[in-house]
């Protein structure tokens, strides 16, 4: 009883710890919260301005990270909000509303009064219910210079069949944060994790939430066993069985003044809900076995159809007190959670072309190709083995055999019929983290994502698709070459820094000038003091109208052309408001 006693006493003391850190960072962040919430207010006020829903056909998103990706639960769409951007010098948030059509391969950006206020990283999930819906929580608010964020803790909910957006109100939820993980399951919403940063303080959360869509309330729960330290950024899926896995994650400690040690989580483990015992929760420990993925952050997640999880991608940083260098990624790891067990995600290639030859007679080799051949099939499979040094300590050793070079992309395959395939070049999307994921279909989609190149960061808008049935390649829906992407370094200018209109809109004018004169691009015009976007908009309308028309591709209808002027009209005065409010605090 006395040992009992005292574990309890200490895990009241720890909890009490936490309660403290909680109220402390709260205190220091408030102020530079409420200085965020007066851009945020006012965010909001230019988009209660819409009195109707307005759809717009549209080039691809700009570039962004940290967006929620869904695919549509009754039709062949998938739908994109939010995100972020950075060029340099200023940080764009994004409240944006993308819907993909697959069957048209086509994008339409949907305007809806009252929205949720600009943000990244959010979580967001769809259901069925009502025509289907999308519910998002939570999620961040960066200042332009990057220095300062708010982070929410707002539920919203999008009904997709009349496109209209509701906030749900409830009391008992969880607190501010942003990089947490949510899920549906059953008919709740389980939410885990996350983070709280201000300028001077940071926590980290391990707390689990439910979330009921009957009753609209929320429930803090108190599972039984040891279950994952406190992150961000980690797994969180449901498996066949109605469990709930979550693995891996980010978190930070503070080891002395000024210096922040990281900690990427290569951990597992599964929260199940015993309804034997009327409903409680329990956390257990998971030990995987197979081609495990080593340890990462800004891993992106998806749910196979055949109940597999994905995982692709991410950095694997690498920290000192001086420094930050991070290795980006662009594997494919598949877990199976009836097996429990890791695959990498190995593809077969592309299918460039099927000769037909007659059975039983082989073509005659070019001189010298015998030899090729001979040497091709003595290629063995190669061995990939790493190291991966875990929280605890241990090392463990990954052995993962590799399909020899040669004969996978190159080499020929015989079906009955005599027929001849040979493999083309392998298309897949470069490394990168914070990406977007999404499955539809039995299609994988990928959209956008960053990686760094020394001091600079690329954020991305290119977009991949992948038959996870055939698992042969990844097919380019939109390419992007990231080093045709604006970046403004510290030391520009004012004058260039007004340049970045295009980040919100999503369409950069990047025509050469063939005059050889510098600075000749016309700058937008300026929104005078005091002026409203319902004076600003006829006294520019030409301008931006001469933007959209050098944007717009041949055959675009005229009504199109002014809608998307319209567009990088309202982006450019938003844009112009939100700065001048800065300058005057």
């Amino acid at each position: 009883m006395g040992k009992k006693g005292k574990k309890e006493k200490k895990g009241r003391g720890a909890e009490k710890t936490a309660a403290k850190m909680e109220k402390k960072v709260s205190k220091r962040s408030r102020k530079e919260e409420e200085d965020l919430e007066a851009l945020i207010a006012h965010f909001q006020t230019l988009d209660a301005r819409r009195t109707q829903i307005v759809e717009t056909p549209c080039p691809p998103p700009s570039p962004r990270l940290n967006a929620s990706l869904s695919a549509h639960p009754e039709k062949d769409e998938l739908i994109l909000f939010g995100g972020e951007y950075f060029n340099g010098q200023k940080t764009f948030m994004y409240n944006e509303l993308y819907i993909y059509n697959i069957r048209k391969d086509a994008w339409t950006k949907v305007e809806i009064p009252n929205p949720p206020p600009r943000r990244c990283a959010h979580q967001a999930v769809v259901v069925s219910q009502g025509g289907g819906q999308l519910w998002v929580f939570g999620g961040e608010f960066a200042s332009p210079d990057g220095e300062q964020f708010y982070h929410y803790r707002d539920l919203w909910v999008l009904h997709l069949a009349t496109k209209t957006w509701e906030q749900v109100k409830s009391t008992g939820g969880p607190s501010s944060r942003s990089g947490h993980r949510m899920v549906t399951w059953k008919r709740q919403l389980i939410l885990f994790g996350g983070f709280h940063e201000s300028t001077r303080d940071y926590i980290y959360y391990n707390d689990v939430y439910t979330f009921s869509l009957d009753t609209l309330g929320w429930t803090k729960l108190s599972p039984a066993g040891t279950g994952p330290s406190p992150r961000s950024g980690c797994l969180l899926c449901v498996t066949p069985q109605g469990g709930i896995t979550i693995y891996g994650g980010y978190s930070k400690q503070r080891v002395k003044k000024d210096v922040d040690r990281g900690t990427l989580h290569s951990d597992m483990f599964q929260l199940k809900c015993e309804e034997d015992k009327a409903g409680r929760w329990t956390w257990t420990r998971v030990n995987p076995s197979g081609a495990r993925p080593t340890p990462r952050t800004g891993f992106s997640v998806a749910v196979a159809p055949s109940h597999q999880l994905l995982l692709f991608g991410g950095v694997c940083d690498e920290e000192d007190e001086e420094s930050l260098k991070g290795d980006f990624l662009n594997d494919l790891h598949l877990y199976d959670c009836t097996k429990n067990r890791w695959f990498a995600g190995q593809l077969k290639g592309p299918k460039a072309e099927k000769r037909k030859r007659r059975r039983g007679k082989e073509e005659e080799p070019e001189e010298g190709g015998q030899q090729d051949r001979e040497d091709s099939s003595t290629q063995r499979p190669l061995e990939d083995i790493k190291e991966v040094v875990t929280e605890d300590g241990t090392v463990v050793t990954i052995r993962q055999v590799l399909a020899a070079p040669g004969p996978v992309a190159g080499g020929h395959c015989h079906d009955e019929g005599g027929s001849e395939e040979a493999r083309g070049p392998m298309v897949e999307p470069r490394p990168r983290s914070n990406a977007l994921l999404a499955v539809k279909h039995g299609l994988l989609y990928l959209y956008g994502g960053m990686f760094e190149a020394g001091d600079r960061q690329f954020t991305l808008s290119d977009f991949y698709c992948l038959d996870l049935h055939k698992m042969e390649a990844w097919k380019t829906l939109v390419e992007m070459d990231p080093k045709t992407q604006e970046w403004l370094e510290e030391t520009d200018s004012d004058d260039d820094s007004n340049e970045v209109e295009g980040a919100e809109g999503g369409e950069e004018d990047e025509e050469d000038q063939d005059t050889g004169e510098e600075d000749t691009e016309e700058q937008p015009p300026p929104v005078e003091p005091g002026e409203t976007f319902v004076d600003y908009l006829p006294r520019t309308e030409q301008h931006w109208a001469k933007l959209a028309w050098d944007s717009a591709g041949p055959g675009t209808k005229e009504k199109t052309v002014l809608k998307a002027a319209h567009t990088m009209a309202r982006t450019f005065f938003d844009n112009s408001v939100s700065d001048a409010m800065l300058r005057q605090k």
